[in-house]
Parts: C-alpha cells; sequence; structure tokens
C-alpha cells in the first residue's frame, strides 16, 4: 500500500529526514510558499487548496505511488495531520515534524510553554475591521458580545497562543480583549500581548504591547499571538464552586439561598459551552456561580430593578466574569435581542410568566432545559401548567431547608420558606 508522507516545514526547510523522503515520491502536495522548495523534483506538484479537491487528488495519486504532504511546522499542531489522519487512517501516514511557529514564538518570547493554552481561530466568525469597530457601541447583545471567547482562556492567568487568520486578525483580538477588560475593571496595563509575524524569514517581526496598542497596528496574515494576563489572580479562583450569600453582594437578603442555589445549578446540568438567560436575575447568584463554573457558557442576567443591577455589576467586576452579561429591563422585553437559549432560569417574572414561557419554550434550543422558582402557591400552581402547556416534560421538587451550628444557639435551628423548582426539558 502506498505511503502518504506529511513533512513539516521549519524555517531552514525540511529536516533531513523530510528531504530524504521526498526524493522517493511521485507527487507533491504543497502551498504555494513551500512551492521553492521542491521546484527541483522530478514529481507532480499539486496545490493544497482547496482543501477538498487536494483530499480527492491524494487519494487518486495514492493508487500511482507514494505522495508527500508539506505543511508548515508540526502538521499536528492545528494543522493538517488531523484531516488526513480521519481520511487516509493513520496507519498510512508517515509524519516528518519540523519546528512549529508555537515553538519559535515561545523562544522569542524567552517563556516555557508546558502551561499554555493553544487555540485556533480559523474558520471562526469573521468580522470586518469595521465591523469589530462598530461592536465597541453596538447596544446588541448579539454583536457586542462576539469576541468574549478568548477572556476565560486568559482569566486562568497561563498564556494563550493564538493561530490568527486573515479576518480575525491580532488588532480585532486585542480591540476585543481590550472591550472585555474594561467591564470587569482590569487596566490596559494588565495584559501583555506579542505578535509574531512571519516566523523564521527574512521579513519576520516580533511586536510586544498591551491590547490598546496593538489594537492601533496592522500586522502580516501569517502571525500567531500568544497572550498573558498579569494581573493578580481573583482569590476565588482557589476553588469551582460554592459562594456563600455573604461573599455576593446582595440587597436586603434578596437572593437566593446557599442550598436553593446548588439544587437550581444542579437541576440546569449546564452545558460547556452555549447561551443561559438568567430572567429576574437579583443580585446574579446563579448568573455569578454559572458563569465562575463554565466560562465558555454566555450567561444574561436579566434584571429589572437599578438596586440589583448595581449589585450584579459589582459582583461581575468582583468575580471576573467577563461572560456574564447585565441586560437591563423587564422581560420578556430585552428577550427579543439576546441569542437563542440552551437553558433558561426564571427567579422572578414580575408578573409576567405566561409572556415569558411563550418566548423562552420557543426560543429554546434542542435539549434545552427550564427552570422556576416558586415561594408563592399562584407560582408554583401556574407554572407546571403553562410550562406543560408549551410541550416541556415537567418535573417539580420542593426543597425546605433547615440550619443549625453546633453547639447549639438559644433561638434554635433556623427554618427558611420552602422553595419549588419546576423544571421543564424539551
Amino acid at each position: 500500500m502506498s505511503k502518504l508522507i506529511l513533512i513539516g516545514i521549519g524555517p531552514d526547510g525540511p529536516t533531513q529526514a523530510g528531504q530524504t523522503a521526498l526524493q522517493k515520491v511521485s507527487c507533491v502536495v504543497t502551498a504555494a510558499r513551500h512551492k521553492d522548495l521542491i521546484s527541483n523534483l522530478p514529481c507532480e506538484i499539486l496545490p493544497i487548496s482547496p482543501l477538498s479537491e487536494a483530499l480527492s487528488k491524494i487519494e487518486t495519486r495514492l493508487t500511482l505511488g507514494d505522495v508527500a504532504v508539506l505543511a508548515s511546522g508540526d502538521p499536528l499542531f492545528f494543522g493538517i495531520g488531523r484531516s488526513l489522519s480521519t481520511r487516509f487512517g493513520a496507519e498510512r501516514l508517515t509524519i516528518h515534524p519540523a519546528i512549529s511557529s508555537m515553538q519559535l514564538a515561545f523562544s522569542q518570547l524567552k517563556e516555557p510553554w508546558d502551561d499554555a493554552i493553544f487555540m485556533s481561530l480559523h474558520g471562526r466568525v469573521k468580522p470586518s475591521l469595521a465591523a469589530a469597530d462598530q461592536m465597541i457601541t453596538s447596544a446588541s447583545p448579539r454583536e457586542q458580545y462576539a469576541d468574549q471567547d478568548l477572556f476565560p482562556a486568559l482569566m486562568t492567568q497561563r498564556p494563550l497562543f493564538l493561530f490568527t487568520d486573515p479576518h480575525q486578525r491580532p488588532e480585532i483580538i486585542a480591540a476585543g480583549i481590550n472591550r472585555q477588560m474594561e467591564t470587569i475593571g482590569l487596566n490596559d496595563s494588565d495584559c501583555r500581548i506579542m505578535v509574531a509575524e512571519e516566523l523564521g524569514s527574512d521579513n519576520e517581526r516580533i511586536t510586544h504591547g498591551t491590547p490598546k496598542s496593538i489594537a492601533t497596528q496592522r500586522f502580516s496574515d501569517l502571525n500567531v499571538m500568544i497572550i498573558r494576563l498579569t494581573a493578580p489572580a481573583s482569590p476565588t479562583t482557589k476553588f469551582l464552586f460554592g459562594l456563600k450569600e455573604t461573599e455576593i453582594a446582595h440587597s436586603r437578603g434578596l437572593i437566593t439561598k446557599d442550598e436553593v442555589r446548588s439544587a437550581i445549578l444542579h437541576r440546569l446540568r449546564l452545558p460547556q459551552t452555549g447561551v443561559f438567560w438568567d430572567i429576574g436575575a437579583g443580585s446574579g447568584s446563579i448568573s455569578i456561580e454559572a458563569a465562575r463554573l463554565c466560562p465558555g457558557l454566555t450567561v444574561f442576567a436579566i434584571e429589572r430593578n437599578t438596586d440589583q443591577q448595581q449589585n450584579i455589576a459589582i459582583n461581575r467586576q468582583k468575580f471576573r466574569l467577563a461572560n456574564l452579561h447585565l441586560i437591563p429591563g423587564q422581560a420578556p422585553d430585552p428577550l427579543t435581542e439576546l441569542p437563542d437559549p440552551d437553558r433558561v432560569f426564571i427567579g422572578g417574572s414580575g408578573g409576567q410568566l405566561p409572556a415569558i414561557v411563550t418566548i423562552a419554550s420557543t426560543r429554546l434550543k434542542a435539549h434545552g432545559i427550564i427552570i422556576a422558582s416558586a415561594v408563592t402557591k399562584n407560582t408554583r400552581d401556574t407554572a407546571p401548567r403553562i410550562f406543560h402547556q408549551h410541550g416541556l416534560h415537567v418535573d417539580i421538587s420542593t426543597i425546605t431547608i433547615s440550619r443549625e451550628i453546633y453547639p447549639p444557639q438559644a433561638n434554635g435551628p433556623l427554618s427558611l420558606n420552602p422553595i419549588t423548582i419546576i423544571t421543564g426539558s424539551k
């Protein structure tokens, strides 16, 4: 059976093993920028783009003999290696990797990379520079939060390595990071960015700066980024779940109690990514725990009360939750501007429960979950019926909480009002 030989190209071209392998193939598939390396070979040369056509041609040429594919750096590091292995099987591949742009970039930074987070932005949403500028002042949450997915990785305090593309450019990424930092009270100086262009070539350029300074520049299409948050870590990063009521800013004792909060979050079965609506969010305790548990989840806290809005803003900044977004207003009105939800929690409806459930159940994604908490008999009786009318499978649980400490106190255990949790599943 013919072999498919995957050869990495480093700053000095292929490794010696890769050069030897190239002498024995009948066909080479390569990007245009590597074509000069093989111009003297007596074999067929095919373009690697578009990839779908290249894969079909590789399959045909393999019936005639060994085929080589050239790729930058280590082809298994966010490279074509995955596609080739999936299409042709790992047993058919022979791989000769070269040093990767990631290794070159970290060597320029003179920092270890064994604790880094690696991401590629190829094929993501592709805003133009003009669209990115509009995001800064946009009133639409659909646009305003389009660039948030990088920030949870930064909050780990680990270096973040990014493969960019001609659309997701360093200046756009830096502008988005700066917006996120401002919303949680961090300064521009709390983040450092390195942009490495055309590594290993005569045009290599290394640029260091803050998000604001990088956002004002333009860079070559061939670049990678290393980003690190330098601000001290938040104390609450020491644990993942279990904030106490006393740690969350709230007013007049109006907060979902710890025991109830844990039960609600359990019933929500939060996805790692997606969209969560917290309607009638109050102080935002459910939103805060959800955003901390799932940094890749986009959490919208909808709240009409100005005092509680202020509490949510305080908590968002305190816990550095760039994936938590405050939406002022009385539901259901603000819901029309939000992305479709995977999960919905209704902590307060302001008398609008039927209208809220109608919109939420219609917009709810497949396998989604809606939960309402009820203190009053009216809500306990109404919510299950409305959930059922909208085609949701309904479960009902009532929680009674009694608190006491040891040694026992003179006033005895504290009994809290029972809370009914109504769960609707799609």
